[in-house]
């Protein structure tokens, strides 16, 4: 089956649903992590005057660049050249006019999930996605949400609510979490529970009403960030972990795709976290001073509470005992199994915090917790 040819006449006019995917070289990776968010389809690509291709972003280019500490307002160039000694080097394109099984081939060849389409000039005519060559409604992928902390650091607001149950805008941030599950394909979701677990359990029911289907699994004990996993049934596919007290715009589809080409067995969104230190630190060699930074700026990656894991991964966790994630990722690095860190660029924020929890009520009034 060929592509179809709508638009072959007009190459001289960009339409804008191809011109939604291309950036200049010039362009920053701030500005390339806007194309790849507007256009949602995980790729920029990078393309000259004429709109030939000259290379590609992916938005796991882009949380690399993040791990690497690379300046956002870095030209997309560097990250190009920065491709150029990997397998990465050129992207992989496909000639306009080709059938639906080459399209397959080649990325399943190259392991890909999106391939630009070239006219015989070298220009962008096309960006297929390998969703639409295998669309798919539900994303291969079951989830957890951590429900049963007792919220202790926003008393008095937890004192007849679980911390989930919060509202944040016209609904609980339990809810929040759920319908972007929802909307990402996931229809599978368990929810650990402990502190009046009623009050969630009642409000979603067996989750018919919003979409996906419930599990409940109550803790008699508090078992730990971890311990509860212990009482699930192991699964037969990658399972997503979420705090129940995240807000968040965090691409999951994005996230799995990245857990799945580094073939890892845990994957760890980690945020940027920059502290400034108020005073002039000294460095020293003995007992010399060496030299002076005044008021440094440390940035540090920090756990942003989501996390993938495999099936192979639940033979670590330890049944009906109290267990951290902290605890199964050290187990897990001193096992030697690969943990990787996903770096989340998107809207983020943990309520844990009365300021947090009052930071997410503006950002509701502000429409930026709108995704």
């Amino acid at each position: 089956m060929g592509l179809e040819k709508s638009g072959m006449e007009k190459l001289t006019q960009p339409d804008s649903k191809i011109q939604s995917l291309c950036i200049p070289p010039a362009s920053s990776i701030r500005q390339a992590i806007t194309c790849i968010t507007l256009n949602g389809k995980g790729i920029a690509l990078v393309t000259d005057n004429e709109r030939r291709l000259i290379g590609t972003i992916t938005d796991g280019d882009v949380r690399q660049a993040i791990l690497a500490t690379i300046d956002m307002e870095t030209p997309v160039s560097v990250l190009l050249e920065r491709k150029i000694s990997t397998q990465y080097s050129k992207p992989v394109t496909a000639a306009f006019g080709a059938g639906r099984e080459d399209l397959l081939a080649l990325m399943h060849r190259h392991v890909l999930r999106h391939i630009p389409v070239l006219d015989g000039e070298g220009r962008v005519v096309d960006l297929v996605m390998l969703d639409d060559l295998l669309p798919s409604d539900e994303l291969s992928l079951q989830a957890v949400i951590m429900a049963g902390g007792f919220g202790t650091r926003l008393r008095p607001l937890t004192e007849d609510l679980p911390k989930p149950m919060l509202k944040v805008g016209d609904r609980p941030v339990m809810e929040h979490i759920i319908v972007q599950l929802q909307q990402a394909g996931i229809r599978r979701v368990n929810v650990t529970t402990h502190y009046k677990y009623k009050k969630i359990t009642d409000h979603f029911g067996n989750g018919a009403a919003f979409g996906v289907e419930l599990n409940y699994v109550n803790e008699d004990r508090p078992l730990g960030t971890g311990g509860a996993l212990g009482l699930i049934p192991k699964p037969t596919e990658p399972m997503l972990v979420i705090n129940g007290d995240i807000l968040t715009h965090v691409d999951f589809k994005a996230m799995l795709n990245y857990h799945r080409e580094h073939r890892a067995e845990m994957t760890v969104a980690v945020r940027v976290y920059d502290m400034q230190v108020p005073y002039g630190v000294i460095e020293m060699k003995g007992h010399h001073v060496a030299g002076v930074q005044e008021k440094p700026q440390l940035r540090f990656f920090v756990n942003a509470g989501i996390y993938l894991l495999q099936p192979s991964v639940f033979k670590f966790i330890p049944h009906r005992q109290h267990f951290n994630m902290t605890d199964l990722i050290q187990r897990l690095v001193k096992g030697k199994k690969t943990v990787v860190s996903f770096p989340v660029h998107e809207y983020w924020l943990d309520i844990g915090q009365h300021a947090d929890y009052l930071q997410a009520q503006e950002d509701s009034k502000t429409g930026r917790l709108k995704k």
